[in-house]
């Protein structure tokens, strides 16, 4: 099943996990994730071959067959994939409200200095964004 142009389909986790992997190395053969994958879990070589073949038929990750190692990279950026996720979490689980998401996230995990500073940031360019329109 290929994914709409619009919203390609829903890692699960162990997908998520993979994809992780590639966004953080780059492209890379099943050995190369498998190998990075066991330093925080265990799991076998035909386990991320066959999640990287039904990867690549989600349209989630790209393969490149030209060399004898099978090369895959996610065919999705990470910041494409997390507003997906978020949004889906944002919908199902806070009735679209985002000023409940924000606090429920800072009420579960404290933020860094760095990211307050971030969040400060963030809320002030929204509010000149708003501003604009007025």
């Amino acid at each position: 099943m290929k994914p709409s142009k619009s919203q390609p389909p829903r890692p699960t986790p162990a997908e998520l996990e993979i994809l992780s992997v590639l966004w953080e190395h780059g492209p890379s053969s099943v050995r190369e994730v498998q190998a990075h994958l066991a330093k925080s879990r265990s799991s076998g070589y035909t386990t991320v071959l066959k999640l990287l073949q039904i990867m690549a038929g989600k349209g989630l990750v790209t393969r490149d067959a030209s060399e004898r190692s099978h090369v895959y990279r996610a065919a999705i950026a990470r910041e494409k994939t997390q507003r997906q996720l978020v949004n889906d979490l944002l919908e199902r689980a806070f009735g679209g409200s985002a000023s409940q998401l924000i606090m429920q996230a800072l009420a579960t995990r404290r933020a860094s200095p760095q990211e307050m500073a971030e969040i400060r940031r963030l809320l002030e360019r929204t509010g000149e964004k708003d501003d604009d329109r007025h």
